[in-house]
């Protein structure tokens, strides 16, 4: 039997009925081992500042493979997820937007808007960021983007020092 993926994630108030509902798709998909850091409930709220570390630490620590946060909008938990090394954060409002994420910038972190995508959409996306490798479609780039993703790396090592 292959090993499943090992993705977490994780919302504030604003963003837990996407959460719930992607959580919902990740499980009935049985290649993935789930690792929810809540919120569990409306009633108990946490904020983006909050949450976004969780997802973070669990990426830095080899606990999860990559992370799905959901907020507002998606932006604050990009900007929180990308103050850790070796996150790449994406905030993804599309199809391709979530594809890119992954073939372009190899992210290991997606972000995405409770205010903004419907939850069949927020599915959608993350089966397309799951569904490709970095430079995948883009081959022909592959030196190119594997060139840009190490000047990032190299980026992280001198800020992050």
């Amino acid at each position: 039997m292959a090993q499943k993926m090992k993705i977490a994630i994780a919302s504030d108030l604003s963003g837990f009925p996407l959460k719930q509902e992607i959580a919902k798709y990740l499980a009935e998909r049985g290649d993935v081992e789930l690792l929810d850091f809540g919120i569990e409930s409306a009633d108990a709220p946490k904020p983006y500042f909050e949450q976004a570390p969780k997802i973070a630490k669990a990426i830095q620590s080899g606990e999860a493979e990559k992370g799905i946060l959901v907020c507002g909008t998606g932006q604050g938990m990009a900007i929180v997820a990308n103050k850790h090394k070796g996150v790449y954060a994406c905030v993804v409002d599309d199809l391709f937007s979530g594809e890119r994420a992954k073939i372009v910038n190899n992210a290991n972190v997606i972000t995405l808007g409770g205010w903004i995508t419907a939850p069949f959409l927020g599915c959608q996306i993350v089966e397309a960021w799951l569904s490709v490798a970095f430079a995948q479609k883009m081959e022909f780039k592959r030196d190119f983007l594997t060139n840009a993703f190490n000047q990032v790396v190299e980026i992280e090592k001198r800020n992050f020092s």
